[in-house]
């Protein structure tokens, strides 16, 4: 016997069927809609995306396929393009039904599509742990190493996270280049970040991953010598046990993360006296939030025009952006999208990006935006939520459910998520569907001004009148010999400089 478990009918199958058989049938579904695994239709843009000059850049980069980075001819060096990497994914099914191990297995074929790889197989094994071993068992793993020189694929990708001791193991086995969950979602955030402080936060992230899994190989192992070393290894510098290659590539390793750090944090006060300046002058903050590939800049660029990347790929923004919106009761606020989620998000993001993730507890309003279209959203909701636990004071901030992609999505699939998330809309950015709805609902969720003023303002002061329009909520406002007359609510600094320009006038 194999380490494989047989089981009858936990999936919904025919009991006289194996585990086996069923996860069989679980990787035949997700490899033939491969090609989907993103979403069908491919990107779509609307007036409000913008020229999207960006895109154009992304997509110059992509790998080419069919093509290596082996020469046969030294003189083919300037005609060479990126391989197209070649992978087989792997991962376990333990508790749960078919449809949630479909919907992973679906989900790790579009991020290794995103990276710019291949999908040619994939494994499936029914197991309720990993082995501590390789992860998957001796025979599943002699399995894998079967599969992977019948297809001729280069790298395969493990649906979890390995620990360094099964990474290794299962590339002594399989003979190919073995990477994780983790590792994949990495790697796109490095091909995506654009911004000075999105790229140290990435290259943190990956170091903090690199760190516990340094391989010693041959000459790693030696020992660094110093001084005039004869050919005997005599001399000075020489002596004692010394350092070896590999505690000096930790060292480095190390070195380098503590100036990352450092320059992190050094990037933190500006964005803290931009937030302190909106702040100041009372200018609320709207946080779109959500899974990747949701379609929160599709929604930002629908409610401001913001010409934001828009991509049908995971991850495909990084970078924060923040806009200026306005709401349907014409005061001003600022909208803010944030990074992508996904399940299992790598710890080391979520500390590496912390102090972007601050703009989510930082905001007055969070719009949590679900892809409604997509299998599995009340799961894709659960992970937001769970990346939001990880960030001090983010579950305290109100929140608005934002089904989108309404044109895509079933009314039976509506229908269920309206009735579990009672503060919800439906939307649709790519039609203009519910948008107005929504600015609706945001000016009602956004806070109100707290002091009320009755003042006549000279007409030489008009830039506070339109403040007034712009940040409160005013109830009379007629213009008067001496000046415009208002009655509103708005914020104390505000009526501070109000009630001093009534006095002048």
């Amino acid at each position: 016997m194999d380490d494989r478990e047989h089981t009858t009918d936990e999936a919904h199958e025919a009991p006289a069927r194996s585990a086996q058989e069923v996860a069989d049938d679980v990787v035949a579904r997700v490899l033939a809609r491969a090609g989907t695994a993103v979403q069908a239709g491919g990107t779509s843009h609307t007036s409000y995306d913008g020229d999207q000059l960006d895109l154009e850049e992304r997509t110059s980069l992509r790998r080419v396929a069919g093509l290596s980075t082996e020469l046969q001819d030294v003189s083919e060096v300037e005609y060479r393009q990126l391989r197209l990497e070649r992978v087989v994914l792997v991962g376990l099914w333990g508790a749960g039904t078919a449809e949630e191990a479909e919907n992973s297995l679906r989900e790790l074929a579009a991020l290794a599509e995103t990276a710019g790889s291949k999908v040619l197989d994939g494994l499936l094994q029914r197991r309720r742990t990993p082995d501590p071993g390789t992860f998957l068992g001796s025979g599943k793993a002699a399995e894998l190493a079967t599969l992977v020189a019948a297809v001729g694929a280069d790298t395969v990708v493990v649906d979890g996270e390995l620990a360094p001791s099964q990474r290794r193991s299962l590339e002594d086995i399989v003979k190919v280049k073995v990477i994780d969950r983790t590792a994949l979602i990495l790697d796109i955030f490095a091909q995506h970040a654009k911004s000075r402080e999105g790229k140290a936060q990435v290259e943190l992230a990956q170091l903090e991953y690199l760190l516990p899994r340094l391989r010693g190989w041959g000459e790693s192992m030696s020992r660094q010598a110093g001084g005039q070393v004869g050919g005997a290894g005599a001399g000075m510098g020489s002596r004692g046990p010394g350092e070896t290659k590999i505690e000096l590539d930790r060292r480095r390793i190390r070195t380098r993360m503590a100036k990352l750090r450092r320059e992190i944090a050094a990037m933190a006060p500006a964005r803290a006296t931009k937030r302190a300046s909106r702040e100041r002058n009372a200018i609320p903050s709207v946080a779109i939030a959500g899974y990747t590939n949701a379609g929160k800049s599709s929604l930002l660029n629908r409610l401001t025009h913001a010409g934001v990347l828009v991509e049908n790929a995971l991850f495909a923004t990084l970078d924060p952006t923040v806009r200026r919106a306005e709401a349907a009761d014409g005061r001003v606020y600022t909208l803010v999208d944030t990074v992508g989620f996904v399940r299992h998000l790598p710890h080391q993001l979520v500390e590496a990006f912390r102090s972007t993730l601050e703009e989510v507890a930082a905001a007055d309003l969070i719009l949590h935006v679900v892809d409604a279209a997509h299998p599995d959203p009340e799961g894709q909701i659960a992970a937001v939520r769970h990346v939001f636990a990880d960030i001090p004071g983010a579950m305290d901030v109100p929140e608005i459910i934002v089904l989108n992609k309404a044109d895509l999505a079933s009314p039976e699939a509506v229908a269920r998520l309206r009735s579990r998330e009672v503060h919800s809309i439906v939307v649709s950015a790519r039609t203009g569907e519910g948008i107005e709805e929504l600015s609706e609902l945001i000016a009602d969720q956004l806070p109100r001004p707290g002091v009320q003023v009755e003042v006549v303002v000279p007409y030489t002061r008009g830039d506070l009148v339109n403040r007034v329009h712009e940040h409160g909520d005013i109830d009379v406002e007629e213009h008067t010999p001496t000046g415009t007359r208002l009655r509103a609510r708005v914020d104390a600094g505000l009526a501070a400089e109000l009630e001093a320009a009534a006095r002048t006038a």
